[in-house]
C-alpha cells in the first residue's frame, strides 16, 4: 500500500484539501522514500529534498538568453 493511501485510510487525509482556498499555500505529504541531500547540502539548499530545491533568481526569471 502506498503511503498516501495509508494516510487516507488511517486518518481520512488526502494529499490536498478537497476545496482549496485562493492564495493559500498547500504542501503535499512528503513520502519517506524520496532521495535526500546530506545534512550539509540540505542546509545550503534550504531543503533536504532535491525535488523541492527551486532556486530563486529574482529579476532573472523568465529572461531569454
Amino acid at each position: 500500500m502506498k503511503l498516501n493511501d495509508l494516510i487516507n485510510e488511517q486518518y481520512g487525509l488526502t494529499k490536498l484539501p478537497e476545496n482549496t482556498a485562493y492564495a493559500m499555500a498547500y504542501v503535499p505529504f512528503q513520502p519517506d522514500n524520496h532521495k535526500q541531500y546530506s545534512p550539509d547540502q540540505g542546509l545550503v539548499a534550504g531543503t533536504m529534498y532535491p525535488a523541492l530545491d527551486k532556486p530563486f533568481f529574482g529579476s532573472k526569471c523568465g529572461e531569454k538568453s
